[in-house]
């Protein structure tokens, strides 16, 4: 596709300077260039709404329930917060992953709700995270978007413009179903979305389930349900990976200690957050905290 290369070659040329990492274009816009030259460790993370789309080398990603692999031309769509764990499986010197990474404002999508008429059906079951092939339409998009980033006049006056293009393209686009559900207020996919900005809000606190369901309007077993299907994890063990991910992030960043970290992030006992911690990385919460101080 003459659009991908194209858009590859520009990526190149941007990113010639930088030997690992990322790089962002504009303040104002976060669209992050990535490169990696060695295939990377598996990292447990959280997903923001965003897109990801891959120009050269290949990347792994996995929930608690699916695994997938893309490579070049290839787009991940992400439409919730979901926790995962990645990996870059295809990266060298000679031949560095690259990558652009866009998050998604959300703000975008819902303000088309009113002026799209006949938007591509969904699928019977969207998925939170879906990986398809980026459509010429999308990839023209993207490069007009990393152009008007590296000029102040076009910065101010057609990146709004464009922004809202690429949004419009991912809800037209065959993994854009979930994005499509999210259009609707009322829809389960708006339900969820409220339930995780909740639960991400008040992690560190005793979140009884049928508390969240009343929240966003639904019966217990019916939330139950369609959390689980989105994000792949029970809104227990979702809320859980957001306590270890801070913890860790407490641990590694800020030189926490073990204990203070632990009841930061909601855990009345060290012993359970130790075994759980250990679980979850493979490594114990002190042997982090003595790596990284």
């Amino acid at each position: 596709m003459a659009e991908l290369e194209t858009l590859t070659q520009k990526t190149k040329k941007l990113l010639k300077n930088t030997t690992e990492g990322s790089i962002s274009l504009h303040e104002n816009v976060p669209l992050l260039l990535l490169k990696h030259t060695s295939p990377s460790e598996l990292e447990a993370t959280f997903y923001e709404p965003a897109l990801c789309l891959i120009l050269q080398g290949r990347k792994e990603v996995s929930t608690s329930q699916r695994r997938f692999s893309f490579g070049p031309g290839e787009l991940l769509i992400v439409s919730h917060q979901i926790p995962v764990v990645s990996k870059v499986v295809e990266a060298s010197e000679a031949k560095p992953y690259i990558a652009l990474v866009l998050p998604l404002d959300m703000s975008i999508v819902r303000s088309l709700h009113h002026e799209l008429a006949d938007l591509p059906k969904s699928q019977d079951h969207p998925r939170s995270l879906d990986v398809n092939e980026a459509g010429a339409h999308l990839i023209d998009a993207l490069y007009r978007l990393m152009n008007a980033a590296r000029d102040k006049t076009d910065a101010i006056i057609l990146m709004p413009q464009i922004l809202r293009e690429v949004h419009f393209r991912l809800l037209q686009a065959d993994g854009g179903g979930m994005l499509r559900k999210l259009l609707q207020p009322s829809s389960h996919a708006s339900k969820i979305s409220k339930a995780i900005s909740l639960i991400r809000l008040k992690y560190d606190q005793h979140l009884p389930v049928d508390d969240v369901a009343k929240s966003v309007g639904m019966s217990v077993s019916s939330f139950f349900h369609h959390f689980k299907a989105i994000t792949d994890s029970t809104p227990l063990q979702y809320q859980k990976e957001i306590r270890l991910l801070e913890a860790r992030r407490l641990l590694m960043s800020e030189g926490e200690s073990v204990t203070l970290a632990a009841l930061k992030v909601g855990y009345e006992s060290p012993s359970q957050f130790s075994r759980e911690y250990v679980r979850k990385f493979g490594s114990t919460p002190r042997s982090d905290l003595r790596a990284h101080t």
